[in-house]
């Protein structure tokens, strides 16, 4: 049986806890529990609700629309931070591993987001991954699902200094809340799971759950 996303979670933590300072350890902590305090489950998209038109754009430069992603289906978004972040860096690859081959299977896209303009190619080549990676421009996306945020305290960045809004290409702050959405074929949201802990993330059992489709397209 393969690891959970909670064991590798755990992992994760205890190697930090040997590696890291304590003022490191404690401002992490921090920032992961003023997220879960301040996260309110109404602020952003429901299940039910039509999502609005978007465009994302892929590792080519290529346009994916959401016409395109649920054209015969139901479409699997995984939103994450951006490509260097190390709980994403363990996520990713197993959702990859655990629902890439099914949803395959079913025609079901499956595409991991961030606001990474262009997309970080060292990901995919890092994990071998085979799932979708695209860009969600200036968090268009992200902010009309009510996703985003943006940290409490933010230093102050020497010229030249890589930083987050660097990265991201955006020049904020602002990243998603590690999420995984689920868009049914008339565009509404048939599940979502927002994570404000980033380091606490559904199980790819609980996205299968949601998924049907998946599961006849295996006994088929």
């Amino acid at each position: 049986m393969s690891e959970t996303l909670k064991a590798a979670y755990a992992a994760l933590q205890a190697e930090r806890e040997r590696d890291w300072a304590p003022e490191q350890l404690r401002a992490n902590a921090a920032t992961r529990a003023a997220l879960v305090r301040d996260y309110d489950p109404r602020h952003h998209a429901q299940v039910g609700e039509l999502v609005d038109d978007f465009t994302l754009t892929a590792e080519d430069g290529t346009a994916i629309r959401r016409d395109d992603l649920i054209a015969h289906g139901p479409a699997v978004l995984i939103f994450y931070r951006f490509g260097g972040c190390p709980a994403c860096n363990v996520a990713l690859p197993r959702y990859d591993r655990s629902l890439s081959p099914v949803l395959s299977r079913a025609g079901i896209p499956l595409v991991a987001v961030s606001p990474q303009a262009p997309v970080d190619p060292a990901l995919r080549a890092r994990h071998g991954l085979s799932l979708t990676l695209a860009s969600d421009p200036n968090n268009t996306l992200g902010d009309w699902l009510g996703i985003t945020f943006a940290p409490e305290d933010t230093p102050a960045i020497a010229p030249g200094q890589s930083w987050i809004g660097a990265i991201t290409g955006t020049g904020t702050w602002v990243l998603p809340q590690p999420t995984v959405l689920i868009l049914d074929r008339a565009a509404q949201v048939r599940f979502i799971a927002v994570s404000p802990d980033w380091m606490d993330r559904p199980e790819p059992e609980a996205i299968l759950a949601a998924l049907p489709e998946a599961g006849i397209a295996a006994a088929a």
